[in-house]
This record gives C-alpha cells, sequence and structure tokens, in this order.
C-alpha cells in the first residue's frame, strides 16, 4: 500500500519487478480486493498494480469530480512508479477509466480489458438522484442493495460471507467519494469516441448483469475496431469475483501479447507545431469559438444552457418542458438567458444560486417551479435539513402562507428524490 497525496492513489503491487505491468482497476463502491482471486495466477507473467477508488477501502477521500481526472490520478502514480506502458483492465468505472486512456494516453496503453462496462452508465438523473440519496441517507440503503447488483440470486444465497464482505465494503466508503464518483458517471459519455480507440480490447460481460449487461458490451464492441466479446455464464455485474476462473482464463489469454511491448519506454506522442489547429482528444461537446475581433457577437449561449440545465433539473424536466411547441420560444428564451448566461456566472456558487432561486420561486408563489428547483438544489449540494432552514428564513420575511405552501411542495419533493429505490 501507498500513503497517497491528492494528485495519487492508493496501490498495491503484485509481481516480478521485472515483469510487464498490468493495471486493475475496481468498480464503484468496491476496492482492489475485488480481483484477489486473479492475483495468483496473473502474478505468473505480469507485475500487477491494483488501485483503490480515493475513499474505498481506506485510500484517503480526496473526491473526484470526472473520470478523465481519475485517469490522471492514475497516470500520476504510475509515473511515480516508472511504469511507461501497461496493459489495463477494468471493472465498471475501472473500465470508463480504460476507456478514457485509451482516448487520451493511448502511447501508455498497450491492451485494454473492459469489464462491466458501458459508453456511458445508465442516464445522468440516475447518478445525481444516487448522489442525493447518499447525501441524505448515507451509504447503508446503496450496501443493501449492492448484493441484488453484483451477483446473481444463487451465488448471494450459497456464498452469503462473500455477500457481507460486499455489504460492508460499500458501507465502509467514504460518503463524500462515493457521491462524487456518482457525479463522475453522469458526465462519462465517450459514445461518439469509440471509433478513436486503436488499442486491442477485451470486451467482458457477465450473462446476468442487469448494470452493464451484454446490450452495453456489443455497443462497445461494434464501436471499437480491434474489439471482441466474451460473455461468462452465470454471472453478474461482479464476474472476477463471481467467476475468478473463467475470468482469470479470459484475461490470460487476452493479456498474452502485451508482453514485449509493455517493457519498452515509449515516449509520448510528438507535440504538433504550434500553428496547427489542435483538437483535444477527449472532448466531447466542440469548444466555443473565441471571438476574432473587438465587437465581434457572442458565441450562442444556448448548448452550455441546455448542458447545465439537463445537468441540474434533469433530462426528463427539459424534455417535458420542450415537448410543448406553443412555448417552444419561451423555452429557448430560458435556457439560453437563465441557464446559459445567469447560471454559468463564476459570482456565485450553485448552492448560493440554488437558495436565492428558492427564496424568490416562495416569495412569488411560484410553486410549480419551486418542485423542480428543491430537487436541482438537492443535486446542487443542499441537505434537506438546509432547505428546511431556507423555508424558516422565508417565513419571516415573506409570511407564514407562503412559508407553509412551500413547505408541502419542497417536502414532497424531498421525499420522491431521497427516497431509496428499495424503500416503497
Amino acid at each position: 500500500m501507498s500513503d497517497t497525496p491528492s494528485n495519487t492513489l492508493q496501490y498495491r503491487l503484485d509481481g516480478r519487478e521485472d515483469a510487464p505491468v498490468l493495471v486493475l482497476g475496481p468498480s464503484l463502491g468496491t476496492t482492489m480486493h475485488m480481483w484477489d482471486r486473479q492475483i495468483p495466477e496473473l502474478t505468473r507473467q505480469w507485475r500487477v498494480v491494483r488501485f483503490d477508488l480515493p475513499g474505498h477501502g481506506g485510500a484517503p477521500a480526496h473526491p473526484f469530480t470526472s473520470v478523465a481526472e481519475l485517469g490522471d490520478r492514475l497516470l500520476a502514480t504510475l509515473d511515480e512508479l516508472g511504469i511507461q506502458r501497461f496493459g489495463y483492465a477494468g471493472c465498471s468505472i475501472g473500465g470508463a477509466v480504460g476507456l478514457d486512456l485509451a482516448l487520451r494516453a493511448p502511447h501508455r496503453v498497450a491492451s485494454l480489458a473492459l469489464v462491466a462496462t458501458s459508453p456511458r452508465f445508465g442516464s445522468a438523473d440516475e447518478f445525481r438522484q444516487r448522489g442525493v440519496i447518499v447525501r441524505t441517507n448515507g451509504l447503508d440503503p446503496m450496501a443493501r442493495t449492492a448484493p441484488e447488483q453484483w451477483f446473481t440470486p444463487a451465488y448471494s444465497a450459497a456464498q452469503p460471507a462473500i455477500v457481507e464482505w460486499a455489504v460492508q465494503m460499500v458501507r465502509t466508503t467514504d460518503p463524500g467519494c462515493y457521491i462524487g464518483a456518482c457525479e463522475a458517471l453522469a458526465l462519462f459519455d465517450v459514445r461518439e469516441a469509440l471509433g478513436r480507440i486503436g488499442v486491442p480490447a477485451l470486451v467482458l460481460v457477465g450473462s446476468d448483469d442487469q448494470v452493464t449487461g451484454p446490450a452495453e458490451a456489443r455497443t462497445l464492441v461494434a464501436g471499437i475496431a480491434d474489439a471482441r466479446l466474451a460473455v461468462v455464464p452465470g454471472a453478474s455485474h461482479l464476474a472476477p469475483v463471481e467467476q475468478p476462473a473463467a475470468v482469470t482464463e479470459l484475461l490470460i489469454d487476452h493479456f498474452a501479447g502485451i508482453v514485449h511491448d509493455t517493457q519498452a519506454t515509449l515516449p509520448a506522442p510528438p507535440m504538433p507545431p504550434v500553428s496547427a489547429s489542435v483538437v483535444p482528444v477527449a472532448e466531447i461537446a466542440p469548444a466555443e469559438p473565441a471571438d476574432e475581433a473587438a465587437g465581434t457577437a457572442r458565441p450562442d449561449p444556448y448548448e452550455r444552457g441546455d448542458r447545465l440545465r439537463r445537468e441540474i433539473l434533469g433530462d426528463a424536466h427539459v424534455e417535458q418542458t420542450g415537448a410543448d411547441a406553443f412555448g417552444a420560444d419561451l423555452q429557448d428564451l430560458v435556457t439560453r438567458y437563465a441557464w446559459g448566461e445567469v447560471w454559468h456566472r463564476d459570482g456565485l456558487d450553485r448552492r448560493t444560486r440554488s437558495c436565492v432561486t428558492l427564496t424568490a420561486l416562495i416569495a412569488g408563489g411560484h410553486l410549480d417551479a419551486l418542485a423542480d428547483h428543491t430537487r436541482a438544489a438537492l443535486r446542487n449540494g443542499l441537505t434537506p435539513d438546509e432547505l428546511r432552514e431556507i423555508v424558516l428564513q422565508t417565513a419571516v420575511y415573506c409570511g407564514l402562507p407562503a412559508a407553509e405552501s412551500a413547505l408541502r411542495v419542497m417536502g414532497r419533493a424531498i421525499k420522491e428524490e431521497t427516497t431509496p429505490p428499495d424503500v416503497p
């Protein structure tokens, strides 16, 4: 293990120092020990580097906000170890890191194995609500539902000790880091970039995985030029734990060709000339054009407003409000100037803007919008207790009837947003 500053990760090394390097990345809520049953066989040929996500497995709680940031921390860790080129296998969010590295640092990745991975994990709304639930209830709801997400029912019934191990892994995770990982997954989407991945890839999925199943795996195989699919029978999301022998065999076969590749020290690709037009490799949305001269019209704020509106209010809300042709012009105005301009300003953080917005809506009696912005405030990091304080404050300055009406609306929205899925 290692003592880790905020720009690196907690890691463990196994195997000969002179062996080619294989890096193993964990799933959200797990630790590096999810790969324990692969280590004896893998270390016969490779020097294995395993890492923990921040706040997982006792690692320092330095939250990250994007998969790319997590990838940068991994590269910084490998740099400290003197590792230039490596094979990489990752599960779920660990697989997302592999996709990110294959896109942004292809000179470092010799070969890739993507276990229970997707180019986009569910919906952004789903992961943001998961963060709200954890911020409100702690990690117990996630811990209680982990076994049914990770293992088949037959395996859970036969292996109660491993089920309990899984539950405790989640419960001992730092909530802030778990929430940060949910935010990172909400933003992660490399569907349009898969064609740029040039390293050989094994896409491995459990036949019974209900989280990122065979359909997501086939999307990866269809998008990556040199990819092959392996479906592991009788396995769910944590296939390396549930079917260790089958997963180990597939990894050994896939990474057999990297022995000589990883032992060479490969320099980074040369930088293009200064005059060349450079497009960032991992950028999902095109950069906004800069003004070419004084007096040039400002960039249209609609696109960034739409992205931020969806991030804070959710895709479902935006699609619903935009479906009415009669109100299309008004929604265009709101998207451009409320979300593309005011909400994008640096003068206030999002929590403060939510506080101001809720107060204004309560004062004006705008109860329909109040429910939407209560959900937005929770996603922006405010807690139910803080929202209750806002209502009390408005009772003094906006009047008791306004506050009482707001309390009913906000209470329903808070209950809907913070109730764990398994609670009726």
